[in-house]
């Protein structure tokens, strides 16, 4: 069984929490003994030598579009379902934020789209997107795919709210890497160690974070490089960050993995999120988690986070003070190492593959 990858043209280019969860996902499927490639929707591509083929972000529809009529074969699709909605139209900031506030849901993606083509940084790779535009192409895409493996069951009921086609889906949550990411005994927290590890972006909302804990006795260290067209968005946060507020570069796992078993708190606290993979490695490290109230995140972490109201920097800060005075929670160390592993997630799609091609 032979199974391709084929995702956005950036997917190393401007790395997120895709990029980790594609990767993961190849790399034990082949330790399963599947053969997985990964594969840009802008490469050049042997169709023929593929038994399946995986696509990721739905809202991204112009990428996939175009395979679908060359590859003959039957696909599924992972949304990575990201509402950017409320963000765009209340708090996105500059010219853009002006316009969006006018516009639809579908209308605001469609121009991000063409504004990323127009710019250089993207292809369109479908034509066709252009003429159909944003929900259409979607529910094309959807009205076609074999099955639909959102990673929890809010993304599956959001996607049919928003697009209204019932699919076969399965939950496949989102896992972390457990040789690199668990709990060592005798593990001394820095109760005054707050970390955030995210790409820096007016999503993530790094903005209110800085707010929330300038001038307290807390150090927030914040790891992660600005995304694309986020220059002035990151620079603000430079200027109005504090002395007590740290920021590093974006890190591979395997150093990130250091900050996480000092920290006593990993802050997340985005105006949307599917999970918040960083969340997920913290917390399999031992720490407290303090995250949006807004997504998916509850499906993941129940009652064993710390949930914060994005757009207020009290809330943020209330959250983070009680997580860093409350115990580690044990409980959801081992629901992440029972059901939230790349491991556990490979096996999943293998089964389900292997259930599609003999159909």
């Amino acid at each position: 069984m032979k199974i391709a990858f084929i995702t956005r043209s950036t997917l190393y280019k401007v790395p997120g929490g895709d990029t980790i969860q594609v990767t993961e996902l190849a790399k034990h499927l082949r330790n399963n003994g599947t053969a997985a490639d990964i594969l840009l929707t802008d490469q050049k591509i042997d169709y023929p030598h593929y038994d399946l083929f995986y696509f990721t972000n739905i809202i991204r529809p112009s990428d996939i579009l175009y395979h679908i009529p060359k590859i003959k074969k039957p696909f599924i699709v992972s949304p990575i379902l990201i509402d950017y909605n409320e963000f765009d139209c209340q708090h996105r900031e500059g010219i853009s934020g002006l316009i969006f506030r006018r516009l639809r849901r579908s209308s605001i993606e469609y121009i991000k789209t063409i504004s990323r083509w127009l710019k250089g940084n993207d292809r369109i790779q479908s034509k066709k997107y252009i003429w159909r535009g944003q929900n259409k192409s979607i529910r094309e895409i959807l009205s076609k795919a074999t099955a639909v493996l959102p990673g929890t069951e809010s993304e599956y009921k959001k996607l049919l709210h928003l697009f209204g086609i019932e699919k076969n889906y399965t939950v496949v949550p989102n896992g972390v890497d457990t040789t690199i990411f668990r709990t060592e005994e005798n593990t001394i927290k820095n109760n005054r160690l707050v970390v955030c590890a995210a790409r820096i972006e007016g999503l993530k909302n790094q903005l209110n974070l800085i707010k929330a804990l300038n001038n307290t006795p807390y150090t927030l260290l914040i790891i992660g490089s600005p995304a694309p067209n986020q220059g002035q968005y990151y620079a603000k946060c430079r200027k109005i960050a504090a002395k007590n507020i740290v920021f590093h570069n974006r890190l591979p796992q395997e150093i990130l993995k250091g900050y996480y078993k000092e920290a006593k708190v990993h802050a997340l606290p985005s105006w949307f999120e599917t999970c918040g993979l960083s969340s997920l490695e913290a917390a399999a490290m031992g720490c407290n988690i303090v995250i949006t109230d807004k997504g998916y995140t509850s499906d993941y972490f129940g009652n064993d986070a710390f949930y914060c109201n994005p757009a207020s920097p009290e809330s943020i800060f209330k959250a983070i003070d009680i997580a860093a005075k409350s115990n580690s929670s044990k409980q959801l160390q081992e629901k992440i190492n029972a059901n939230y592993t790349w491991q556990k997630a490979a096996s999943t799609i293998q089964e389900i593959c292997k259930n599609i091609i003999s159909e």
